[in-house]
């Protein structure tokens, strides 16, 4: 019987009984009505109808209240039925089963519900038996990287981490099981420096910390590792916008080409110390030559000699950056740091670059507070000399004929003095901004000039005093180089 039978059945039995009762007490009323009220019949024929109605009444009632209890519940039981099972569906346990009876609709429903369990349950285990496919196909191929790589979550879980990490690390599988990177990297110095420079990469995201490798105790012997650090995105519950889940860690083993890299800066350092006597003398020499005490030299050889000056000298600047280069790739750089104004280090510059500055017709130009109220540094004046000169030097190469250049300083904060020079050249595309900076690198279509490393190693001058060199340029609008060092 469906539900709708027995709403009409229960609609019937109500409207019966409630007709029944009425017919009852309008047929006793009636009766009552025509009999006289003296009348030796009145009495029992009105006890009669009280209990007819009664008894009528009272059955009513009885089957009213039965309807009453049983009704709603014969109804609602397969809805909660059903919903249970549904909830139970909704967490994840598809063995569940519905058995209704009573109706045709209700044993239907039964089975459809049954059937869908069934099938949402088979694809569960066949989807769960992927995943778990899908899970070990991903270790094994983790685990085939030769290169240490730990994956994290945004509570710092680890999601995965292969062999190499765990021998890198000093650690067993089972002690990563169900702990968080933090907790390991209490008693592990090496995680906890990994996960500190995962923080400082979430604050600095542009920060470029490649230049300096993480060296590490493995294989027996000293190794360098490139760190890199890699977020973890997918799209979130719209579909379309991406939103971080976790961050990788991938430390690439460079030892090979760091040994490489100390035999190169050994080479060059054994080569530049050898070149300098040689061109020493050839400038000794061609110092003999042109002293007049000794003899008048014609047109033509004074043009050779100029020739010889100019290239021994430039054989002498490429030779001494080669050392100054090594000297900071060896780690061997040292500093004599000295209360220095910022003036006298900008004189020193104009002092050197004037005879360049005059053969190119460049204007040289100071730019520098009246009140002089700039804090004086504390630095190595010779090397931050040096990079000013450079600085000024590429300006006035970079300049057209018959320009300027600007060379000043002002008062940063009260912490930073900032060093500029500014030319009006052609500028720098923003591509190569930081590109620029980089060993041997040439912006491209440019004419070949020096030999690639004089703002290499100014970089390095400037942040092996905690300070920091950087470029603004736009392409028209000239160059402007800014040195900010710490007072």
């Amino acid at each position: 019987m469906n539900i709708k039978t027995k709403l009409t059945i229960a609609i019937a039995v109500l409207v019966a009984m409630i007709v029944l009762v009425v017919a009852l007490s309008i047929t006793n009323l009636q009766i009552l009505t025509a009999t006289e009220p003296n009348s030796p019949a009145a009495g029992p024929g009105l006890n009669r109808a009280l209990i007819w109605v009664s008894l009528t009444g009272g059955i009513c009632i009885v089957i009213g209240l039965t309807i009453l209890i049983k009704l709603p519940d014969s109804i609602t039981r397969p809805i909660q039925e059903l919903s249970d099972n549904l909830l139970e569906i909704a967490n994840h346990n598809y063995n569940v089963s519905l058995n209704l009876n009573g109706s045709r609709e209700l044993e239907t429903m039964s089975k459809a519900f049954n059937r869908m369990a069934n099938r949402l349950n088979d694809y569960h285990n066949s989807t769960l038996a992927d995943l778990k496919t899908s899970k070990r196909y991903m270790e094994t191929i983790i685990n085939a990287i030769n290169e240490p790589i730990i994956g994290l979550d945004m509570e710092s879980n680890i999601l995965f981490i292969n062999d190499e990490a765990l021998k890198v690390l000093n650690l067993d599988r089972a002690a990563t099981e169900g702990r968080t990177a933090q907790d390991i990297a209490l008693r592990n110095d090496l995680l906890r420096k990994l996960l500190c420079g995962l923080c400082d990469q979430k604050e600095q995201p542009f920060k470029n910390d490649n230049r300096h490798p993480l060296k590490i105790y493995a294989d027996n012997k000293e190794c360098y590792f490139q760190v890199k650090y890699m977020n973890i995105s997918m799209k979130g519950c719209d579909g379309e916008k991406m939103e971080q889940r976790g961050n990788v860690i991938l430390l690439k083993n460079i030892t090979e080409f760091k040994e490489l890299d100390t035999a190169k800066t050994t080479f060059i350092s054994t080569i530049s110390h050898e070149l300098k006597t040689p061109i020493s003398a050839i400038l000794m020499s061609l110092q003999l030559l042109e002293d007049k005490r000794i003899g008048q030299l014609n047109p033509e050889q004074e043009e050779l000699s100029e020739s010889i000056k100019e290239n021994s000298e430039r054989l002498l600047n490429i030779t001494g950056e080669l050392l100054n280069i090594t000297q900071v790739e060896s780690g061997k750089l040292q500093l004599k740091p000295k209360i220095t104004k910022p003036i006298e280090l900008i004189e020193y510059a104009l002092k050197a670059t004037r005879i360049q500055a005059e053969k190119f017709g460049i204007q040289l130009e100071v730019e520098y507070p009246d009140d002089n109220r700039i804090k004086k540094l504390f630095v190595d004046s010779e090397k931050i000399a040096w990079v000013l000169t450079n600085l000024v030097n590429n300006a006035v190469r970079y300049s057209a004929e018959q320009g300027r250049v600007v060379v000043g300083a002002r008062q940063q904060d009260d912490t930073h003095v900032e060093l500029f020079v500014q030319d009006f050249g052609k500028g720098i595309d923003p591509r190569y901004h930081e590109s620029i900076f980089e060993p041997y690198f040439r912006v491209p279509g440019t004419k070949v000039q020096g030999s690639g490393l004089g703002l290499s190693i100014s970089r390095d001058f400037v942040e092996a005093h905690g300070g920091r060199l950087r470029l603004e340029s736009e392409i028209g609008k000239g160059c402007r180089f800014i040195i900010s060092l710490p007072v």
